[in-house]
């Protein structure tokens, strides 16, 4: 980090291409956890422009609670301290959401199938490969996750950002209900009480909310299979015009 001449404190960040979602920017979620990794606790990030891989930008600390994320373009995310106040439905025990992973809509269909998140094209330990599928007998999707070894830092837990990354794709197949519809993360908040460990046995599951013309409101929940509360975002998916 360094001290620009308004004395902001700015630091270098790129997105590596193994953190993709479209297959030219990075994977939404990921990208805002690292934009709130410049915050410290509970946050949301705002997208204002899909994140280019393996391109420096600057992250802009603006004080305790505000963050910008730029390129020589402009804006490319915002974020900010907040509260994060979400319901969470149920929750699924990791057999449950095993069930419902074997249902997965991208299995048939998906617009990114080298997603790092949700891609089923991408490989045990490079992609997270969290395959979420709807849930028998209640609404929502789930899928069963057990961390690489490749997402942990120094002290041996998972990185946050890999979480916000776990917590996002889900509810994107929420809030499709199987339709296939053309999206892009718009906005997401997250709170995470617990980073899991490499090899725990995790469940995330996600709910369709609620929408209001072309934006779909998803929550979403990481929990260990004993059904702790492991972190729980809430996001919005803008529906958008699929490229030519």
């Amino acid at each position: 980090m360094k001290l620009d001449a308004t004395g902001k404190v700015k630091s270098q960040v790129t997105i590596d291409r193994r953190f993709c979602g479209p297959p030219d920017s990075g994977n939404g979620g990921y990208v805002s956890g690292l934009v709130a990794g410049f915050l410290a606790g509970e946050a949301e990030v705002t997208l204002r422009r899909p994140p280019p891989l393996d391109t420096p930008m600057i992250a802009e600390i603006i004080d305790h609670a505000h963050v910008r994320l730029v390129d020589t373009s402009g804006l490319v995310a915002e974020g900010r301290s907040i509260t994060v106040e979400c319901d969470i439905p149920v929750r699924p025990s990791f057999e449950q959401a095993h069930l419902a992973a074997e249902h997965y809509a991208g299995f048939d269909r998906h617009f990114y199938p080298t997603c790092f998140v949700c891609g089923p094209s991408r490989t045990p330990g490079d992609g997270l490969r969290i395959f979420a599928g709807p849930l028998q007998k209640t609404q929502g999707v789930a899928a069963t996750w057990v961390p690489d070894p490749s997402l942990a830092d120094a002290a041996g837990t998972v990185k946050a950002e890999f979480v916000w990354a776990a917590l996002d794709c889900p509810g994107y197949f929420a809030v499709t209900e199987n339709h296939h519809r053309y999206m892009l993360l718009g906005r997401m908040a997250a709170a995470i009480q617990h980073r899991p460990r490499p090899a725990d046995r995790c469940v995330v599951a996600a709910w369709h909310i609620g929408s209001k013309g072309r934006k779909h409101f998803a929550v979403s929940a990481l929990l260990s299979d004993t059904g702790n509360l492991l972190g729980k975002a809430r996001a919005t998916w803008i529906e958008v015009d699929p490229p030519a």
